[in-house]
């Protein structure tokens, strides 16, 4: 117990160093622009795979759930709008990118302790922590929303090709469902989830990366921790965060 406190202060305290003020501006503004691309640009490709395979496998779900006469079929379009937009394009997209890009940024970091490159940062009278993990969150919250915009579209649009491809349902049915009901704060609540998830998975990796020891196996086991623990976060985040957006 006292070794998980520890390690909370010694958190944020490294928060403490990252959000110092940046000595200077433009060089951190190019760095974010970079890390958007590598953090951002390059997850787009598996978050549209999954959000279309998972959009396909709701719609082919609920028309096998729901075949009672006195259940409009309209409905299952609006079951998998409000499940991809609720739920899976904001948390399972999160914790999928804690598995791609936390693992990616813990390694990152890591390698670079145990060469001693931070150390060398320091020495230059560089503030290792702001310079490395600022332009990372920066860039991971801005760009994460989007990738969960991304998600609920291509997830509809995967929705609407299965009914097309199977005809287990009537396609016009089913963008029906889609445009039934829908609230804007629906799509509000899920961006404002996935821009908390994203600062969640960049801090976390980041910490266990940069407190790295010994030699690459121990950067592979940071890596390791800041994905389980970075996962954990964001679940019970989502239920905080569902309290009180949503009630």
């Amino acid at each position: 117990m006292l070794k998980i406190f520890e390690q909370i202060g010694r958190y944020f305290m490294l928060m403490g160093k990252v959000f110092s003020r940046p000595e200077k501006i433009s060089i951190y503004r190019s760095r974010v622009i970079y890390e958007m691309e590598a953090l951002g640009m390059n997850s787009i490709g598996l978050t549209a795979i999954i959000s279309v395979f998972i959009g396909a496998a709701i719609t082919l779900q609920m028309s096998i759930s729901l075949e009672s006469p006195f259940i409009p079929k309209y409905l299952i379009g609006y079951a998998t709008r409000e499940t991809m937009t609720l739920e899976f394009s904001s948390t399972v997209v999160a914790l999928i990118l804690a598995g791609k890009v936390g693992s990616n940024i813990a390694s990152e970091i890591g390698t670079m302790r145990i060469t001693e490159q931070i150390d060398a940062l320091e020495i230059m009278g560089v503030n290792s922590a702001s310079y490395l993990i600022l332009p990372k969150i920066v860039a991971t919250v801005l760009f994460f929303p989007f990738l969960t915009l991304l998600s609920i579209m291509i997830g509809s649009i995967g929705g609407y090709a299965i009914a097309l491809a199977t005809g287990i349902m009537i396609p016009d049915d089913y963008v029906e469902g889609l445009l039934f009901d829908f609230k804007v704060y629906s799509v509000v609540y899920s961006l404002i989830k996935i821009a908390v998830f994203a600062y969640i998975i960049t801090s976390i990796s980041a910490f266990y990366g940069y407190y790295a020891k010994g030699n690459s196996l121990e950067v592979g086991r940071a890596s390791t921790r800041a994905v389980v623990v970075s996962s954990i976060v964001i679940m019970i985040f989502n239920l905080i965060l569902t309290q009180l957006l949503l009630t």
